[in-house]
């Protein structure tokens, strides 16, 4: 299914979901390639920006063969989130996405993130100010609400599209929740029947017959994956071919598994470094080997590993034992 984000046309109506450490240009580059339709750089912080802060320009670094990409900003000040967003507008970046969800409490207490939505007048400011100044789209990423007492997924959605934002994203757990408990899908289905842009539902998508679910129950137009493609770049083209055909691939094979982790590992070192890109391998590889035989025992040695030779061997020697 394809879908269309302002002027900008994506292959299919899968993304990526923008996640701190998680979502840098090594592992999107393995999404694209899996057949993941928009990716998300790691979210950005405007006042970041603004103060030249060195780490910024590595989080806004992408490729061409990426693209559509979309940038995702937080901040709470319309001024700088407008202007901010004007200054990289030339950059390579399809869309420009404000995050209105991130729920990390020294986010949030700066009134960042998912704070925002306990301000729907905020909200309407930062966005209106971001429509009128840029050309790209503007999109918008939010919860179901703050907490139990304060769910306005709709009402946010509503001010987002009378301000002109080309898409809203909404995740279906209040920040309270964090990532606990069960993503609530019918307030996904509530936005989607509020407003006319096209909505992204995010929120427990871990196999391809969640994904066919959650189209089905919220009639949303995207689907957004983030926890489930944690060390499952694969999630993309398996959920594609289901949607396509109705037929479930297997998961990936140990083979695939290895050879992957090391293709990762290869970008992550071309990336960022060997030494660096090795550190960055750790958590992946925890996500990759989840559930496997012996997992444990090889997440304590690849904290050891600081090469990629030192890499390849751990896992030539730990498979060739346990194919």
């Amino acid at each position: 299914m394809k879908l269309r984000i302002g002027n900008v046309n994506l292959e299919n109506n899968l993304l990526l979901a923008p996640m701190a450490g998680v979502t840098d240009l090594p592992f999107r580059m393995l999404c694209k390639e899996q057949g993941c339709g928009l990716l998300y750089t790691e979210m950005v912080s405007a006042k970041a920006i603004l103060y030249k802060n060195k780490n910024t320009a590595e989080l806004l670094t992408v490729r061409d063969e990426e693209r559509p990409i979309a940038v995702q900003l937080f901040g709470s000040d319309p001024e700088i989130m407008s202007s901010m967003a004007k200054l990289i507008e030339p950059g390579p970046f399809d869309i420009i996405d404000v995050n209105m969800g991130c729920p990390v409490p020294k986010v949030v207490n700066n009134g960042e993130g998912s704070a925002l939505m306990k301000n729907p007048k905020l909200v309407e400011e930062i966005l209106t100010a971001m429509v009128k100044r840029l050309e790209k789209p503007v999109t918008v990423k939010f919860r179901k609400g703050f907490n139990d007492s304060c769910v306005n997924a709709v009402e946010i959605a509503k001010i987002a599209e009378s301000c002109g934002v080309a898409a809203v994203a909404a995740h279906g757990r209040t920040r309270e929740q964090y990532y606990s408990g069960k993503a609530d899908w019918e307030i996904i289905r509530q936005v989607k029947e509020a407003v006319k842009i096209p909505v992204i539902g995010n929120g427990d998508i871990f196999t391809p017959e969640d994904a066919k679910a959650m189209l089905t129950e919220t009639g949303c137009d995207g689907l957004m994956l983030a926890r489930g493609a944690r060390g499952n770049p694969w999630l993309f083209s398996r959920i594609n071919h289901y949607l396509d055909t109705g037929e479930l691939l297997p998961p990936p094979s140990h083979d695939e598994v290895v050879a992957m982790i090391l293709r990762h590992a290869r970008l992550q070192a071309e990336f960022k470094g060997e030494m660096m890109g090795m550190r960055e391998m750790r958590k992946h590889v925890a996500w990759y080997t989840a559930g496997m035989p012996h997992s444990s025992a090889l997440r304590n040695q690849v904290n050891q590993v600081e090469t990629i030779e030192q890499l390849e061997e751990l896992f030539m020697h730990t498979f060739e034992k346990h194919e």
